[in-house]
């Protein structure tokens, strides 16, 4: 599977933007896979961002997306969308979209970038003030 996050952009600090995942191929299916989003800043490691299990009934957030962020799925479109609200600055980063690992996975090991193998290329984000 390859993965297409897209929905990136140039906003302003308060702006909202969301994110979609999907896979490249409308062939392959991401219905039996947790989703995760991560990100990267510039000189900075890849961070938790969110995370939904493969049937879409619990999610998953990094301490700073908790109040600002919400992940959601539709297994009917093959598609993970990450919505994002009063964007910050901060929020300046690389968005990544991965799969998990296991198939029909109900655990809780969601937070890790080794959980995930496979990931997508990154859709940038630039929140200016």
């Amino acid at each position: 599977v390859q993965l297409q996050a897209s929905g990136g952009g140039f906003v302003q600090a308060g702006d909202s933007l969301r994110l979609s995942c999907a896979p490249s191929k409308h062939t392959d299916s991401i219905t039996p896979y947790a989703m995760g989003w991560f990100r990267q800043a510039p000189g900075k490691e890849r961070e938790f961002v969110a995370a939904i299990n493969w049937s879409g009934t619990t999610t998953y957030y990094g301490e700073f997306a908790k109040s600002r962020f919400t992940v959601s799925r539709d297994n009917a479109k093959n598609t993970v969308l990450l919505q994002m609200n009063s964007l910050e600055p901060e929020d300046t980063a690389a968005y990544f979209c991965a799969q998990h690992r296991r198939v029909y996975y109900n655990g809780g090991d969601y937070y890790a970038v080794g959980s995930y193998g496979t990931w997508g290329k990154g859709t940038e984000l630039t929140v200016f003030s």
